[in-house]
């Protein structure tokens, strides 16, 4: 797989770089390949000269919608994946391993967009794999509606990447990213049926796919409507805590994980590690054959496919049987949330809320900028008192 951009600026590419997430290196944001046009008609005949580009691609619809495949519509080849997580908790470098770009990560501006192709043979259209970014942790939660949409629903996976360092932000990070996301593609999921009830429902089957029919757990977990990755990062340092420490944020992982049929894994910046995370996203982006691996100890990086754990496996949550009864939780979630907190409290909120202004954040700062957005800040303040001296003095005169 690797990253291209285009040679030539066609119609359906942006105008302006402001109509893009980003540009830069990683070529145009809202990118949509345009379908090369069939030889033939849908009837069988063969295409007229005289044809305008318009009714050569008109009829091109009309033969997708008639046709009735699998996907009902659906570009074969072309997929999507949506990379959410901690802020600094290394989504750009996955991304760049993935695309086998030798470069140093730069911190992401909002929601970002890059892609990359793959060949699968001689004269046969290369598969297309879109990779979509949220930076900010969880202060840009309404950019997710942005690249998710009922259109696009069907193409699209979900990678939430968690720094293992930070385990007193895993928490309220993941929980607040899933929910969003998990609110959001149920939306989604509900607008497409009232279009198209036959791909909705079949988006509902095909995520139990992944999970055997006799598996013990299928009424006890509730699956992500659509493909969901959970990966630990930094695991180089994680793997130096306290293996009790260890133990409850390796058992809490698998239980999310779990309970939401996604995948989950470990990685660092081992090179065998990194190969190991490219096949996954391989898999999500091209379709490649997953892996049937699967490692849950805790001393080790895990290593778990959606659908080959359990509950059983996993055991109960990693506190004192007479503690238990002492949590009062209305769902085992609660309880697993409870009982995390309890090892990891939050940091408060005023500490964990993100910075809602960019042009705030330190991430993005640039010397010579803040200098001068300082001075006009202060000037501002300056007209503001002088002019509320003025209106004073305008009333004592009066």
């Amino acid at each position: 797989m690797h990253a291209t951009q285009p040679a030539t600026s066609l119609p359906w590419q942006p105008k302006s770089p402001h109509s893009a997430a980003r540009l830069g290196d990683h070529g145009p944001a809202y990118f949509r390949r345009v379908p090369t046009p069939s030889s033939r008609h849908r009837g069988g005949g063969a295409r007229m000269p005289s044809e305008t580009l318009w009714e050569i691609a008109k009829a091109e619809v009309e033969k997708r919608g008639s046709s009735g495949g699998e996907g009902d519509g659906v570009e074969i080849g072309e997929k999507s994946v949506f990379f959410i997580g901690s802020k600094n908790g290394g989504k750009t470098t996955i991304i760049l391993r993935c695309l086998d770009r030798d470069e140093p990560p730069k911190p992401t501006l909002a929601l970002e967009y890059t892609y990359g192709r793959r060949t699968k043979g001689h004269n046969i259209p290369k598969d297309i794999a879109h990779f979509w970014e949220l930076g900010g942790g969880t202060s840009l939660l309404d950019l997710i509606s942005i690249p998710i949409t009922s259109d696009t629903l069907r193409t699209f996976s979900i990678v939430l990447v968690l720094d293992l360092s930070k385990p007193n932000d895993l928490w309220p990070t993941m929980e607040n990213l899933l929910q969003a996301m998990k609110s959001h593609v149920d939306k989604m999921i509900m607008k497409l049926g009232k279009t198209n009830s036959k791909a909705a429902s079949e988006m509902r089957q095909r995520i139990w796919s992944n999970m055997q029919k006799d598996h013990p757990d299928r009424e006890l977990v509730d699956p992500f409507l659509i493909p969901l990755v959970i990966i630990g990062s930094k695991y180089d340092i994680f793997q130096d805590f306290d293996s009790e420490k260890r133990k409850v944020i390796c058992k809490t992982l698998r239980f999310v994980a779990h309970y939401y049929g996604a995948s989950l894994m470990f990685t660092s910046k081992s090179e065998a590690l990194l190969l190991k995370i490219r096949g996954v996203i391989n898999q999500l982006a091209f379709g490649i054959d997953r892996s049937k691996s699967i490692c849950v100890d805790q001393n080790k990086p895990l290593f778990i496919t959606a659908g080959l754990d359990s509950l059983s496996q996993i055991g109960s949550p990693p506190v004192p049987d007479n503690d238990i009864g002492k949590l009062h939780a209305h769902s085992p979630m609660e309880l697993w949330k409870k009982v995390y907190e309890r090892v990891f409290p939050p940091k408060s909120i005023n500490t964990l809320k993100d910075t809602k202004d960019p042009a705030r954040d330190p991430q993005y700062a640039e010397r010579e900028v803040d200098e001068m957005r300082m001075q006009k800040d202060q000037e501002l303040e300056q007209y503001k008192r002088s002019s509320c001296k003025s209106w004073k003095q305008l009333e004592l005169d009066s």
